[in-house]
């Protein structure tokens, strides 16, 4: 028995375990214990103080709530993006299936500049909006716009490959059992994206609350208006306060830990319905 489940074991388990756990330590591991300790040095008072107080908190919903909207509207349009690609031939497929991945290659400095030059009041975009009172730059429109951008790669990248694994057999036999169309896709192929419509979400969303460099340019950086948390932490940094940005730092990484278990839980109990189905 113990011989059989030896040789069930790939060759170089051992060394490529330690490779792993090495890596993963030295790349994740340290510098997230490093944020525990250097939050360690603020009292409790001080470190309550420091992230409950009301800039912080102002920060806090504005990332969270752009970043939240953000990965909403990119589940939506990137599924529709990704059932064009995968499901519909057309000329200039694979220019879109590329031009999709551009804002993983485009820095996000260059993202935000171009962004603000679009949506500023005297933009090309923004302009017409400013015509009738709207505001798109420097507000969190603004900020949900760029989030967009860098968050809905990962949307697409997750769903396509499962609607490409997806037997169009399945849906054929449901139409021809009478199925409508939007019948069909709510009860036989939504089920079958949710997981990774969920991984989507939770990848673009942790992005989205980390995100810096396209947002800071667009947002206007008002306190308590369109300050964004990343934003907040860097403050604290050129102030030399690496006990305050680091407890702020804190907040976020919980709130990212919370939000990937939930959605982990939320797939782990779709594949389970699934399978039992």
């Amino acid at each position: 028995m113990k011989g059989s489940k030896a040789r069930t074991i790939l060759p170089g388990f051992g060394l490529s375990m330690g490779f792993t756990i090495t890596y993963l330590s030295l790349i994740v591991f340290i510098p997230l214990t490093a944020v525990f300790i250097k939050s360690s040095e603020l009292s409790m008072a001080e470190f309550w103080n420091t992230v409950t107080s009301a800039r912080v908190i102002a920060s806090y919903k504005v990332s969270i709530l752009t970043a939240g909207a953000a990965g909403i509207i990119n589940m939506i349009f990137g599924l529709l993006v990704a059932w064009v690609l995968v499901r519909y031939p057309f000329p200039g497929k694979r220019l879109i299936d590329s031009i999709v991945d551009i804002p993983f290659a485009l820095p996000t400095a260059v993202a935000g500049i171009a962004l603000t030059a679009i949506y500023a009041p005297n933009g090309w975009i923004g302009s017409m909006f400013a015509d009738y009172g709207i505001r798109i730059a420097f507000s969190p429109i603004g900020i949900t716009i760029a989030l967009i951008f860098i968050g809905l790669p990962f949307v697409v990248r997750t769903v396509q490959p499962v609607l490409q694994e997806l037997e169009k057999e399945t849906e054929e036999a449901a139409v021809m059992l009478g199925a409508y169309r939007l019948k069909t896709f709510v009860k036989v192929i939504l089920p079958e994206l949710l997981p990774a419509l969920l991984t989507g979400f939770a990848m673009a969303f942790a992005r989205g609350l980390g995100e810096y460099g396209s947002v800071v340019f667009i947002s206007g950086n008002m306190p308590m208006k369109t300050e964004i948390t990343p934003l907040l932490i860097m403050t604290k940094l050129e102030q030399y306060d690496y006990a305050g940005a680091t407890a702020i730092a804190l907040v976020m990484l919980i709130l990212s830990f919370l939000m990937l278990l939930v959605i982990n839980l939320l797939q782990w109990r779709m594949n389970r319905r699934v399978t039992a189905d």
